[in-house]
């Protein structure tokens, strides 16, 4: 193996998503193929050691010298732990007990008096663990004890290698002995497995300091990932925009997961509802004057008797916060959308799908962007007849209010006729305001937070509509909200570029760790070979 190769050009991938892993995975299949360490020729053969007991070989092609293939079943006895009364069970004490996946607690009589290793029977099924002295193991699991011709850690490698873990069965896995008993485990001569172990512990040792490492450069970028997001959720007016400059700038070298990426659009959206995004102008038209305008036809159709008037503030008590610019204004949801279109959930008991129905939308169809032409599932005409009040028609918002709470969509035109669940409902905004900018604080922490906040728990979590209305929407001058809508997309057009950056580069250092876990099973002189080619 050469490994010299692989670890000199290790840094070009140690950022690879699951690099360690494969790593330790890779040292482990090393290993039990007899690729970590040389052949001893003078080392007794494991062929010798299990003819001494008789013991099954088969399929021997392909091993390395003195290695010899035989079922697990036929070496090992994988015994079953044993229930201990609670009087039994100790905080403290000699003797440790292991349920399937380590240590639960402490008795003073072991089970078995020798070093064993625990193998998860029930729940974590397969999940190994060492013990190098007495224990108890419970019913949940089982306890291996190693044969004489058996390093008890070379054994623990040889069965991590096997992944028993795969071999679990039902909704809490279980391992069947049976199964297990059928795999298959190559055994090298006792002296080289004791140089295995040693060599295990060496590279192991070495994946232990690298990731530390990764951990420690994760934990600085960490941190300055957050100091700058943190210097952008609370802006010192001077160097705001500088502060802003400097984080977008540098956000692409400190981001490194997803979840930075998430943290950045979530701290966009906050500044684009708290009127930090883009600058105010004095020339804007007030929104409250738009407002006005809004509740005078909200009024005329109450005296007609066309809408009912509802319990909400009234544009009159409109109030900016003291964080808001004073060209700001405050207003609840109920009072933004159409009258004659209020927010409303849609069909109760939607029936089974029927085909050529009314196209249905539920809560798993909700999305930004990239809707299929049509929703999957549709309904019976007669039965969306009756809930004619939220047949959409392309534009509106929908939110989720049942399960996941606060889920948005937006309803593509191809949509219009089509009808909404029980668990989603429909925001119809007033033409006064701009539905994109809507959509924006909608996503932002304080109206999730709200949303989340409100939700009442009955079979399944649920957000009333009369709450929904309540909702405290901030509301700039409407030409302030066509500029920050145009400068929310631009930046999480730049979050979409990071994050296929990020993709990409992840993608890349995969196949560069697997082309390296490759080229280090061919030997030194091999490559010498091909550069002299």
């Amino acid at each position: 193996m050469n490994a010299e190769r692989l670890l000199a050009l290790y840094e070009r991938v140690a950022e690879a998503p699951d690099a360690i892993t494969r790593l330790r995975r890779f040292i482990l299949d090393l290993a039990v193929r007899g690729k970590l360490v040389l052949q001893d020729p003078n080392d007794e053969p494991a062929s010798e050691l299990l003819k001494r007991i008789g013991k099954e070989q088969i399929n021997q092609a392909a091993l390395p010298r003195g290695w010899r293939r035989t079922k697990v079943g036929s070496i090992l006895d994988f015994q079953y732990g044993k229930g201990l009364k609670s009087a039994e069970r100790l905080d403290e004490g000699p003797v440790p007990v292991f349920g399937s996946n380590g240590i639960v607690g402490f008795t003073d009589e072991p089970l078995t008096a020798g070093p064993s290793i625990i193998v998860g029977r029930k729940g974590s099924a397969g999940a190994l663990n060492l013990c190098d002295g007495p224990s108890w193991t419970t019913d949940v699991a089982y306890f291996v004890e190693a044969p004489s011709f058996l390093h008890i850690r070379f054994l623990l490698n040889a069965l991590a290698a096997l992944d028993l873990d795969k071999l679990g069965k039902g909704v809490k896995p279980g391992l069947s002995r049976t199964e297990a008993y059928e795999q298959i485990i190559a055994i090298p001569p006792l002296a080289e497995q004791h140089r295995i172990v040693a060599k295990v512990d060496e590279l192991m040792a070495l994946c232990d300091r690298l990731e530390a490492a990764r951990k420690d450069r994760e934990t600085k970028r960490d941190r300055l990932s957050a100091a700058s997001l943190t210097r952008l959720n609370t802006p010192d007016p001077e160097t705001f925009e500088t502060d802003a400059r400097f984080t977008l700038e540098a956000l692409p070298a400190l981001t490194t997961r997803p979840n930075q990426i998430k943290q950045l659009r979530q701290t966009i959206l906050n500044l684009a509802v708290r009127g930090k995004l883009v600058p105010q102008d004095p020339n804007d038209e007030p929104i409250t004057v738009k407002l006005q305008r809004a509740l005078a036809r909200r009024t005329a159709l109450v005296r007609a008797k066309k809408v009912r008037s509802k319990k909400l503030d009234s544009f009159d008590n409109l109030q900016a916060t003291a964080d808001l610019p004073s060209s700001w204004a405050q207003e609840r949801l109920g009072n933004l959308v159409d009258p004659e279109n209020t927010i409303s959930y849609g069909v109760l008991v939607p029936g089974e799908n029927v085909s050529d129905g009314i196209p249905f939308v539920r809560a798993q169809d909700l999305a930004l962007s990239g809707h299929p032409h049509r929703p999957t599932k549709t309904i019976a005409p007669e039965i969306e007849r009756a809930y004619a009040r939220t047949r959409l028609r392309g534009g509106e918002l929908l939110v989720c209010v049942v399960g996941s709470i606060g889920k948005l969509g937006v309803v593509p035109h191809s949509w219009a006729g089509a009808n909404i669940a029980r668990a989603v409902a429909r925001i119809l905004p007033i033409q006064e305001i701009s539905r994109e900018y809507l959509l924006v604080v909608l996503q932002g922490q304080p109206v999730q937070s709200y949303f989340t906040e409100t939700t009442r728990t009955l079979a399944q979590p649920t957000l009333n509509v009369g709450l929904i209305e309540q909702t405290p929407i901030p509301l700039p001058p409407l030409a302030e909200q066509h500029r920050i809508v145009a400068k929310v997309d631009e930046l999480m057009a730049l979050c979409d570029r990071l994050e296929a950056s990020l993709t990409t580069s992840d993608q890349t250092r995969t196949r560069l760790l697997e082309a390296l876990l490759a080229k280090a099973l061919v030997p030194a002189e091999d490559h010498a070979m091909e550069a002299a080619e």
